[in-house]
């Protein structure tokens, strides 16, 4: 019967460096990190408001729309679409937030070689 046990597997040693190959510290490339998203956030939040305003008011009723629940998924779809565009490149606002947050914690632009 002891033959049958389950054993766990050896656990595996991981070769992923303590600090980034690319000559910054972890701390600094996890700054950097959160930086860059909540940079994107941002201008996925900026673009949000701005397709809700572009889908606001009557000009969209009509016999192809989503019916009368429309009004309610219109900030969902807003929200989709926002981070749609920033996936795809943005509108360089995220790069523009992400320069100026980078200098307000003391960090330059670019990353060191």
């Amino acid at each position: 019967m002891a033959d049958l046990a389950l054993t766990p597997p050896p656990l595996q040693t991981s070769k992923i460096p303590a600090t980034p190959s690319f000559g910054i510290g972890a701390s600094e490339g996890l700054k950097r990190t959160q930086i860059a998203k909540a940079a994107k956030d941002f201008e996925a939040s900026f673009l949000s408001v701005m397709m809700g305003q572009m889908f606001q008011g009557d000009s969209l009723k009509g016999t192809l729309t989503g019916g009368e629940g429309e009004d309610a998924f219109k900030a969902f779809m807003s929200d989709a679409m926002a981070k749609q565009v920033v996936r795809s490149g943005g509108i360089g606002l995220a790069a523009t937030v992400q320069k100026e947050m980078l200098k307000l914690q003391g960090l330059s632009e670019e990353t060191k070689t």
